[in-house]
């Protein structure tokens, strides 16, 4: 199994078993719903969500099986995991852009390092020989992703790189 880090689930909340997940993951409406897998903690323990709901920042999620606190203390603090096999999207995974190779024109300008997340839009991390380029990920400066040979093409901008 491939497990995807969607956030942390940082609290509980009332007495019945709801937890309060801090996630920006890009997924959320493929991944929150009932019937859904999360795996918490470094131990991947496998919780099947049964009621979903938004609350402020959070992402209020309660368990199959479980109604009561003292059930879901115990996970306060963990991280959450998706298994990458169960989600089915259209879209393509932050996770899959990392490590990709990123070209202009044909020639290699460096590796996606990380994607920073911004409030107006992600920016790709893009490192070669200990130079760094930010370049905003968004349609105007993608050409084209092939997840199948890891490869990002970027337009040819003056001054992007």
């Amino acid at each position: 199994m491939e497990y995807i880090y969607i956030g942390g689930l940082v609290n509980t909340h009332g007495i019945k078993g709801e937890v309060r997940i801090l996630s920006d993951f890009k997924y959320k409406n493929d991944v929150f719903k009932h019937g859904f897998n999360l795996y918490i903690g470094k131990d991947k323990i496998k919780e099947t969500i049964n009621t979903y709901r938004v609350h402020k920042n959070y992402d209020m999620v309660t368990f199959i099986g479980i109604n009561d606190i003292n059930d879901v203390l115990k996970y306060k603090g963990m991280n959450v995991y998706i298994n990458k096999e169960e989600l089915n999207i259209d879209g393509i995974l932050d996770e899959d852009i990392i490590g990709m190779k990123v070209y202009s024109n044909n020639k290699e300008v460096g590796t996606v390092t990380e994607i920073m997340k911004n409030v107006a839009n992600d920016i790709l991390v893009i490192e070669k020989d200990e130079k760094r380029s930010l370049v905003p990920y968004i349609d105007e400066f993608i050409e084209k992703i092939d997840v199948d040979n890891k490869r990002i093409d970027i337009k040819e901008i003056e001054g992007l790189l």
